[in-house]
């Protein structure tokens, strides 16, 4: 499952849905409103032309939805990007939409929850949700860039984050290089 969210950085759940659909990964895709928006402030793209890249779409409104039952088996959920707004609700157990939903259910399954969270700086709230979404079972991973792996582009980054995110839930890629010791240690 791919959840969208109106944070800044749609391009990590996009990039993230074309690498899954190039590595035969059926994908379930939950946008909320505020996501289309900003695909149109940020990508050269329409919420449609992202749409189409999900194998399957699910109303965010569509809480009877598979999804939201924990007998809809998957690998788990990935949150990208996951706004402070999704990042409260899940901490705390609010399920008031299907990404929510979708979200608390990966929790009480046990099954992996992998959020991107966007925002800067953090406040204390945001921190405290951030362990209580840690300490109920997700995995907070912020898309930072690695330099060591000296990006030149915008898209390199991106992808360095979603191979790490890949690897996650254990899905073979090469899409960001491996830490090598300079040394050769």
């Amino acid at each position: 499952m791919v959840g969208i969210t109106g944070a800044t950085g749609v391009v990590y759940g996009v990039r993230l849905l074309e690498v899954l659909r190039g590595l035969g990964v059926e994908t379930h895709l939950v946008m909320t409103r505020p996501a289309a928006l900003t695909i149109g402030y940020e990508l050269e793209r329409t919420p449609a032309e992202v749409k189409a890249l999900a194998d399957r779409v699910h109303s965010v409104h569509d809480v009877g939805s598979p999804l939201a039952s924990g007998s809809f088996r998957c690998l788990g959920m990935v949150v990208a990007p996951c706004s402070m707004r999704t990042l409260a609700a899940v901490a705390h157990g609010l399920a008031d939409n299907l990404l929510t939903r979708a979200a608390d259910v990966m929790l009480k399954e046990r099954r992996r929850l992998v959020l991107l969270v966007r925002e800067t700086p953090l406040s204390l709230v945001h921190i405290e949700n951030m362990a209580a979404a840690t300490r109920a079972g997700a995995v907070i991973m912020p898309p930072l860039p690695a330099f060591y792996a000296r990006p030149r582009t915008l898209a390199e980054m991106v992808d360095h984050t979603v191979g790490r995110v890949l690897d996650l839930f254990g899905l073979a890629n090469d899409l960001a290089p491996r830490w090598r010791d300079p040394g050769g240690g």
